[in-house]
């Protein structure tokens, strides 16, 4: 359900081109698009927390929570984590964490500052059937009966970063070609094509100082978000 990165690439540029408003390079329209990836990717969060607020919708297909989660559900992963010294390594591309299991056993988290009352408190301190764990910097502490550090007992489910877009080329007779071989494509939902383009085109405008296209993006945008939150 990726988005082909080349088909984002030569709409922006057939709409910058059509009335001679100026280029766009690979270098930078991969800038801009893992711009416009992240933010999109991130804007994911913040919309199922408002939506998450509001009464859903009995039509298939068309309730936006269902549909945010659908898109986000993209990027969701499961790892084992690997010990290194006193802490378990979280993966390198995660975004968020989810549910951190110990032997299928879900580990509750807690704050680092309540770690000394809950390991104290007869009724709180963890047990091997009913974990905690920290999180820090470095990744995570886990406790049962003991700290738990068996080499492959812990895992966690987690949400990841988009991977980087590149449009990939090869230069032949001085004009860049198309590369598949050494491109990555957009990964969020295929809905978003038309939104990818929009933001580019934005950042693009920015560029150029042609404060038109800027607008006439803005504008087509903003008329989307409207939409889906009407």
């Amino acid at each position: 359900m990726a988005v082909s990165v080349d088909t984002v690439y030569q709409r922006v540029l057939a709409i910058l081109n059509k009335e001679q408003r100026g280029f766009v390079t690979p270098e930078e329209f991969n800038l801009f698009a893992n711009q416009v990836q992240l933010d999109m990717f991130e804007q994911y969060f913040y919309d199922i927390n408002q939506f998450g607020r509001m009464s859903g919708n009995d039509t298939e297909y068309s309730d936006m929570l269902d549909n945010l989660n659908e898109k986000v559900s993209l990027f969701e992963k499961e790892a084992t984590l690997t010990r290194s010294g006193n802490h378990y390594l979280l993966p390198a591309d995660m975004y968020r964490i989810g549910t951190v299991k110990y032997n299928s056993i879900e580990v509750e988290r807690i704050n680092k500052n309540e770690y000394l009352y809950v390991s104290q408190a007869p009724l709180t301190k963890p047990t091997n059937a009913r974990p905690i764990y920290t999180k820090g910097l470095s990744g995570i502490k886990a406790y049962g009966t003991a700290e738990l550090t068996g080499a492959s007992d812990i895992s966690c489910n987690y949400v990841k970063k988009p991977a980087n877009v590149v449009w990939g080329y090869t230069t032949v007779s001085g004009s860049a070609q198309y590369n598949a071989s050494t491109s990555t494509n957009f990964e969020v939902h295929a809905s978003e094509e038309v939104d990818l383009v929009l933001g580019i085109l934005a950042l693009s405008g920015l560029l150029i100082k042609d404060p038109a296209v800027y607008q006439l993006a803005a504008q087509e945008e903003q008329q989307g978000i409207n939409q889906e939150k009407a």
